[in-house]
């Protein structure tokens, strides 16, 4: 008898124990939570997917017949590259950083057309296009040049293109640009033409100027000569005859400070080499 209820007994807690955990996988199975900065699309066996967007927090779901799908709603970075053409025919190398997030009011919609992996399938694809078709619009050397112009017509036509995708775009940034090896090797040369032509700018102008200088130098001992030549026509040979004397008599003071020469009394003759000492 007392077995018989132990039996029982034991059935019973059985029975119990199956039913809360029965009734525990169910409630677990029927409930789902969305994280902070994350927002839910719930999918319906029988209705397909929602048109309400869930908000943060735990939520209830019909466990078999509907199941949640979320979506980071957060901004993220997103890096490519793209060879475009230019308007004179040069490859241009460009990386493009973008910042997206999804239109939230539309993540049904995107669900539906894009799935979760939306970015990823939309953003490499438009931005190639609009990297190609604005670059076209320039020459290379604009690139350069206009550089903030070129951002900001790509930065307009990305953020039109992904609103047609139901995606925000915060900021969009050409961070790298540079040119194909032909390209890059004309640059320097025209540099190198460029350097050469302001030195040889450089020549001409000195051999100007030392040429005027000349011109300058050769008027005023023109002009000294004319100078000389009136003085002794008015003058008559007086003027040569002051600057023979004058000579004479600088050359006699300097004779006569010297040791090693010496008069002979009674006549103009003058003996070189003497020394005082013998």
């Amino acid at each position: 008898m007392g077995s018989n209820q132990a039996i029982s007994f034991l059935t019973n807690v059985a029975r119990a124990a199956f039913g809360l955990g029965a009734g525990a996988t169910i409630l677990s199975a029927s409930l789902y939570t969305v994280d902070g900065g994350e927002r839910a699309v719930l999918f319906d066996r029988f209705r397909g997917v929602l048109d309400e967007t869930v908000g943060e927090g735990t939520h209830f779901l019909i466990p078999w017949l509907q199941k949640p799908f979320t979506f980071d709603i957060r901004t993220r970075p997103h890096t490519f590259s793209s060879v475009s053409g230019t308007k004179d025919l040069q490859m241009v190398n460009l990386t493009l950083r973008l910042l997206s997030r999804p239109q939230v009011e539309n993540l049904p919609t995107i669900f539906k057309t894009l799935g979760i992996e939306y970015d990823e399938k939309v953003l490499p694809s438009i931005g190639n296009e609009v990297l190609k078709a604005v670059v076209a619009q320039f020459n290379a050397d604009q690139l350069l040049t206009e550089r903030p112009h070129v951002s900001a017509l790509v930065r307009e036509s990305l953020i039109r293109r992904a609103k047609d995708f139901n995606i925000v775009l915060d900021d969009v940034a050409i961070t790298h640009l540079s040119y194909g090896p032909e390209f890059s090797k004309a640059v320097e040369q025209k540099q190198v033409a460029q350097q050469e032509a302001e030195r040889s700018k450089f020549v001409v102008m000195k051999a100007e100027q030392e040429r005027r200088a000349a011109i300058t130098r050769a008027e005023g001992e023109s002009e000294a000569a004319k100078l000389i030549s009136d003085a002794t026509a008015a003058a008559g040979n007086g003027l040569i005859e002051l600057r023979r004397i004058e000579a004479t008599r600088e050359i006699a003071g300097t004779l006569a400070k010297s040791a090693n020469v010496a008069y002979l009394p009674g006549g103009n003759s003058i003996l070189f080499g003497m020394n005082p000492g013998r």
